[in-house]
């Protein structure tokens, strides 16, 4: 389980010890007590939940929303769990994808907690939605890709979480929409700038403008998502192209997405010099060398991610 050797190690539990050394039993007893707290603190639930896939999938991480009294809605304890996920897969050297997915059925988020917003003055409501903005734009700028598993409803939120990860797949009965218009306000972790840029300005101010759902067929059909299948089976498709980028080099990927992204927001002339900054990263790398060795050879590349 992610941050379980931090957490003893922080705690001082977990200390080198000298080989055939035997701990006296009250230390003993004292630190397995110790290491079951852990276990305990690390398993108690949340709203968001980070998982290390083991080999043959090592490299890639789940992303889990896990609040289904509130149909995952984000409030104040998911957004700050959603905060230091992302920051746990950033400082992890051995992600390479991360899956953002709903252990909830038929749900993927339902948006913001307009219960607990209603609670909030309107210092406190700017400085949430600030804050989820600014969420949402660092799952964007996190260096490995990022698919987004949606079954059932993303709406308002769950849409624009959705639309911060590179790559969107969904299941047939998955049902999306930006309502807030309808609620007096508009998107505001970045719906109103990203939807346009993934389908177009004028779809996008049909969507926004008018809050109206739309279904999965429909969301495939504009480019909202990047696959649509069966009910059910999104977890399925997302986890077959998760394992075919986790065969490919990671720091080669990790600047395609860099390439892409900045590049998408200057001029073209900027754009190619971004490409050719991205190129020389994977220039002096072994991963290159080891591509080349394995192309020749006829045999399936090991990457290490240097």
């Amino acid at each position: 389980m992610l941050g379980l050797q931090r957490l003893l190690a922080v705690s001082g539990r977990l200390s080198p010890r000298k080989a055939g050394a035997v701990a006296p039993a009250s230390a003993a007893s004292s630190h397995g007590a110790f290491f079951v707290r852990a276990l305990q603190i690390l398993a108690q639930p949340g709203p968001v939940r980070l998982q290390k896939l083991s080999a043959p999938d090592s490299g890639i991480i789940e992303l889990r929303l896990e609040r289904p009294e509130a149909k995952n809605a984000i409030g104040k304890e998911m957004l700050q769990g959603l905060r230091s996920a992302i920051e746990e897969v950033e400082a992890d050297a051995t992600a390479n994808v991360v899956l953002v997915a709903s252990s909830v059925p038929k749900v993927f988020c339902a948006g913001a907690d307009l219960k607990e917003r209603r609670l909030m003055d309107h210092t406190e409501v700017r400085d949430f939605v600030n804050s989820l903005r600014s969420t949402f734009s660092s799952i964007e700028a996190l260096s490995v890709p990022t698919i987004a598993v949606v079954e059932g409803a993303a709406f308002g939120g769950g849409l624009e979480l959705a639309l911060s990860c590179d790559v969107r797949i969904c299941g047939k009965d998955a049902k999306f929409s930006l309502p807030e218009t309808g609620l007096a306000i508009i998107p505001g972790a970045g719906g109103t700038q990203r939807l346009p840029r993934i389908i177009g300005r004028a779809r996008a101010k049909e969507l926004i403008f008018t809050g109206r759902r739309f279904d999965a067929v429909e969301a495939v059909t504009m480019g909202v998502v990047n696959h649509c299948v069966p009910a059910g089976e999104a977890y399925q498709k997302a986890l077959e192209l998760a394992r075919e980028i986790n065969q490919k080099g990671p720091v080669a990927i990790k600047m395609a997405k860099k390439a892409i992204n900045q590049g998408a927001e200057v001029d073209m002339a900027s754009a190619l010099t971004v490409e050719e900054e991205c190129y020389e990263q994977v220039l002096h790398t072994q991963d290159r060398l080891e591509g080349l060795a394995a192309f020749v050879e006829k045999r399936k590349p090991v990457y290490t991610g240097k």
